[in-house]
């Protein structure tokens, strides 16, 4: 664990030529700079550990935020018709995303991967729809400038980023994929606003948030569309009628499919903190990265590359509020490594599991790293470390 203290909010008299503005808050105007070349995501959150200069550009006053941190959360969409504005163009113009429209049971399939093409462009679309709308999604040609770049600055690879500015409603309100669809011969891990709709997992019963939408939002996680009966049934659970579903699958064989589970680095920290009964009223914002590995050739390489993404090569950082000493306490196991099976590649222990994502250790689903700023104290702690080799190793196993 590496500590940081004695951080202050305050100018600092001939601050470096090179230093470059990475947010302006539109409300008061101030700005905050650093050295290092930052992610348009650094807008959406601010972290003490990384402030050089303040200064005040009173032109910015007038200017709109991407993510607007000052805008409270009842005045936010729900999570559903959030993703479902997110979803109007795909669903006019499938062909312009490589993806193609069913209707079964009544209810919208939209193929994002499983015959149709997509893309990554598609890939940052479904990862918006299951944050529902309370999350960015960027794909960076390399680590640089992303979160990544602290703790993995040679990361060879692509970079997907997250951020959110409500990451519990977001991550586990949302993209959490926690529960699979298994019915009549039909498989799929399931996530997205869905979840709110049909409101059944106990992890609701903490955070809030169920939903009663005219429309729902899932994505399905599957090398197969569902059929009529399984959709007709996902409908009715979600207390919609069966027009009122629209319904998202990928292969995670896919360049959509691919992008959007490594686009859960975020989520697995706040899943984690959530399943070690931490205070999730004291998360403020989040933002995290992974690198994105080439499409496999089969979707068991697939699920190997996209969770040793994550597992062995994320970052999570996390600003809170509140206490230091708790924060040291939990930080260790939140990180991949207080698994002991960490350091396999995931597509050997899933091999070892016949299969089972529910056979494998909980603990294991998370970061490697995760980082906590303290907007109270002014402390960053991080925890975990980088497993370079093992995500060469995962990732050479593309096919």
């Amino acid at each position: 664990m590496k500590s940081f203290s004695g951080i202050v909010w305050l100018a600092v008299a001939g601050a470096p030529a090179v230093a470059k503005p990475i947010f302006c808050d539109k409300d008061s105007g101030f700005g905050w700079s650093r050295l290092s070349e930052p992610s348009v995501f650094d807008k959406a959150v601010k972290s003490p550990c990384l402030l050089l200069r303040v200064s005040r550009n009173t032109a910015a006053l007038n200017q709109p935020s991407a993510i607007d941190p000052a805008a409270g959360r009842d005045a936010s969409p729900t999570l559903n018709a959030a993703a479902v504005s997110l979803l109007t163009g795909l669903l006019e113009n499938p062909a312009r995303f490589a993806a193609e429209v069913h209707h079964r049971g009544g209810c919208r399939v939209i193929d994002c991967g499983v015959s149709a093409s997509g893309g990554n462009r598609l890939g940052i679309l479904l990862a918006r729809a299951a944050l529902g709308g309370r999350g960015e999604v960027r794909l960076q040609d390399i680590g640089k400038g992303t979160p990544l770049e602290q703790v993995w600055p040679e990361c060879p690879w692509p970079v997907v980023e997250v951020a959110s500015t409500d990451p519990v409603a977001a991550c586990l309100g949302a993209q959490y994929a926690g529960w699979k669809v298994d019915e009549g011969g039909y498989f799929a891990m399931a996530s997205g606003p869905l979840r709110a709709a049909i409101g059944g997992e106990p992890l609701f019963d903490t955070i809030g948030g169920r939903e009663r939408p005219a429309v729902a939002v899932g994505l399905l996680e599957s090398g197969q569309l569902p059929p009529e009966q399984v959709c007709r049934r996902l409908a009715d659970r979600a207390g919609v009628a069966p027009d009122g579903l629209i319904l998202l699958v990928a292969a995670t064989a896919s360049p959509a499919g691919t992008l959007q589970v490594v686009a859960r680095s975020l989520e697995t920290a706040l899943h984690q903190l959530h399943e070690r009964q931490f205070d999730l009223g004291r998360i403020v914002a989040g933002r995290a990265a992974a690198p994105l590995p080439p499409v496999a050739a089969a979707d068991l390489a697939a699920i190997g590359m996209t969770n040793d993404a994550i597992l062995y090569g994320g970052f999570a950082q996390l600003e809170v509020v509140g206490d230091d000493a708790s924060l040291d306490l939990i930080g260790p196991q939140i990180v991949s490594s207080h698994s002991p099976a960490h350091g396999q590649p995931f597509g050997e222990l899933f091999k070892q599991a016949n299969g089972d994502f529910y056979a494998l250790d909980p603990a294991l689903f998370a970061p490697a790293v995760v980082e906590f700023i303290n907007r109270d104290t002014g402390r960053c702690c991080r925890f975990g470390q980088i497993e370079a080799e093992v995500v060469a190793r995962s990732f050479s196993a593309a096919g």
